[in-house]
């Protein structure tokens, strides 16, 4: 599944309300990878963005080949290859103040590490969902593809990258839920 296109302004989306509303209905909170799970109930909060899908990102390697793993690399000198399973969470925002100003702070979040993450459009769900966006955390290089196969050095270092991602993600969404309060 190729998640990532590159980014398009707002548009126009006349049936924005419904297809929350449609989304959120259909929003089964237990298929979503655990360490994002409040990222994702918090998100739903917020009345001029939802989500489409998400993925905590997976590593995959000899002895731990269970592709929803979600345990830390360990320490190893054995592991020389690692599969990477994308780590990205899609959304659907609102054309309005609100929205662009969550569009906007969304942006900032690559700058924790731009040879690693990327903002952009999820170009196959904005022909259902306009104004879909995607935040992924993925080699520059392999931006398109939604897995790949990397040395163990580097799978450590997308793993850092992923969870400062992450992190600074939920931070952004506590701190526009306090808006609303």
């Amino acid at each position: 599944m190729e998640t990532y296109t590159e980014f398009k302004d707002l548009i126009d989306n006349p049936g924005y309300h419904e297809q929350r509303r449609k989304s959120l209905r259909g929003l089964d909170i237990d298929t979503i990878d655990a360490p994002i799970v409040e990222i994702i109930r918090d998100i739903v909060k917020l009345p001029y963005c939802f989500t489409l899908q998400s993925c905590y990102g997976h590593f995959l390697y000899a002895g731990r080949k269970d592709t929803r793993n979600m345990e830390p690399l360990p320490v190893s000198v054995n592991i020389k290859r690692v599969e990477y399973r994308i780590a990205y969470i899609a959304v659907c925002i609102q054309n309005s103040d609100t929205g662009k100003a969550l569009l906007n702070d969304l942006s900032d979040i690559p700058a924790i590490d731009p040879a690693y993450i990327q903002f952009g459009c999820a170009e196959w769900f904005w022909k259902t969902y306009p104004n879909s966006y995607v935040l992924q955390v993925e080699p520059e290089r392999h931006k398109t593809k939604d897995r790949i196969s990397v040395d163990y050095d580097k799978a450590l270092h997308i793993e850092k990258t992923r969870n400062e991602f992450f992190s600074a993600l939920k931070m952004l969404i506590q701190e526009r839920l306090a808006f609303l309060r």
